[in-house]
């Protein structure tokens, strides 16, 4: 129900703000906001969970999406605008943002065993990129359909976002059907005082820290190349309409989730940090033809042949973060590297929205993120190579 929404929205997201009056440049700064503000929330509630709930802050987080879809559908008002996003929670990328990815894991790794791990991680990531290629796909489709039969362009944007909205309530409500299972045990002891305490990690803080950092990074290039601003590529540069991008990234997300589902498989062959470099590097690799290709029949191959690799070190990487860390740290450990990837996220918007306003810049995005991912890769491979998760260590 998540990731469907986060699909619908991210087609039309940047097409519905610019729709409303905004420029490039202003929609660049409130996408960044918008995921500072994520960070924020999500650092405050997924430290917190595995001591007040992870039910109770799943139910917050899906009514703070709720509240922001609904702010962004009634107002033109730039400052309003950034209040919902700093506060709410929006996806601009079609990706997890806010407190559930983080707790979640935690929540699966708390009742399934270590060899069993990844290969569930990765039918989750599977069933959300699903779901967000759907969203996709119905977003752009809504939106194109609407304004013909019985609203303007900018009303049709704008029904999917209130309909974005109407999505947080039913997820609202279906968090709180959730199993007491999925709690941390009473028994487990807490963090320590200080800053363990605040950050809910102790024991892992090295680990925490060292992923945190490496996570920034390749999130911080991942950013240049938010879905939203990938499908506003395609249509300044080749022209493409709202429900053609919404096809194409319905494919390029089914094809994602196909790519998790495989990612488990082979780590059980080359462990969980191998699997996770040597799928990601020539996905990024990839990422740097795109905007060479002369036409768009090129530049869709190969954007999806990217997306069939590109999404087989998610799963793997949400394994290991629950696999070296102390089980009763699990929640806070997803909560801030997921917290350090949305930080990291969350600057590089600024920059492409800038870039976006002067039409000989265009491509670049591509660039810096495809060179930036690359690094990540062989600084992961670097420092993690020889910390062996609990399943390879037997």
């Amino acid at each position: 129900m998540r990731l469907f929404a986060y699909g619908l929205i991210s087609v039309v997201l940047v097409f519905y703000l610019v729709g409303i009056g905004l420029t490039e440049s202003q929609t660049g700064l409130l996408l960044t906001l918008t995921l500072i503000g994520d960070t924020g929330i999500s650092l405050y509630l997924t430290t917190r969970a595995d001591r007040f709930g992870r039910r109770r802050m799943l139910i917050i987080g899906a009514l703070l999406m709720a509240a922001a879809g609904l702010v962004f559908a009634l107002t033109r008002n730039f400052f309003w605008l950034v209040g919902a996003g700093t506060i709410g929670v929006i996806s601009p990328s079609g990706n997890e943002v806010g407190p559930f990815l983080s707790i979640e894991q935690a929540a699966l790794s708390h009742v399934v065993s270590d060899r069993t791990r990844t290969e569930v991680f990765a039918w989750y990531t599977l069933t959300g990129s699903f779901a967000t290629a759907l969203g996709a796909l119905v977003g752009g489709a809504l939106s194109q359909s609407l304004p013909k039969v019985v609203m303007s362009q900018v009303n049709g944007y704008r029904a999917v976002v209130v309909l974005y909205s109407l999505l947080g309530i039913v997820l609202a409500l279906l968090f709180t059907r959730v199993s007491r299972n999925a709690e941390a045990s009473p028994s487990e002891p807490g963090a320590a005082g200080g800053l363990g305490r605040i950050f809910g990690v102790h024991k892992s803080r090295h680990v925490v820290a060292k992923l945190s950092a490496l996570f920034a990074v390749d999130a911080f290039a991942g950013g240049f190349v938010l879905q939203s601003f990938a499908a506003y590529w395609f249509y300044l540069r080749f022209g493409v309409k709202p429900a053609a991008l919404g096809a194409i990234f319905f494919w390029a997300n089914v094809l994602s989730g196909i790519s998790a589902l495989l990612a488990s498989r082979l780590a059980a062959r080359l462990g969980l940090v191998r699997t996770m470099v040597l799928t990601h590097l020539p996905s990024n690799i990839l990422l740097l033809l795109v905007p060479l290709m002369p036409n768009v029949e090129l530049a869709v191959v190969v954007l999806l042949a990217r997306f069939s690799i590109s999404q087989m070190d998610v799963p793997t990487r949400q394994s290991y973060t629950m696999a070296v860390v102390s089980s009763e740290e699990r929640s806070a450990a997803a909560g801030i590297t997921g917290v350090a990837r949305t930080t990291g996220a969350a600057i590089s918007p600024l920059f492409v929205g800038f870039l976006f306003a002067r039409p000989a810049l265009i491509n670049v995005p591509f660039y810096i993120a495809g060179g930036l991912k690359i690094v990540y890769d062989l600084l992961l491979y670097k420092e993690f190579i020889s910390t062996k998760p609990p399943e390879e260590s037997v």
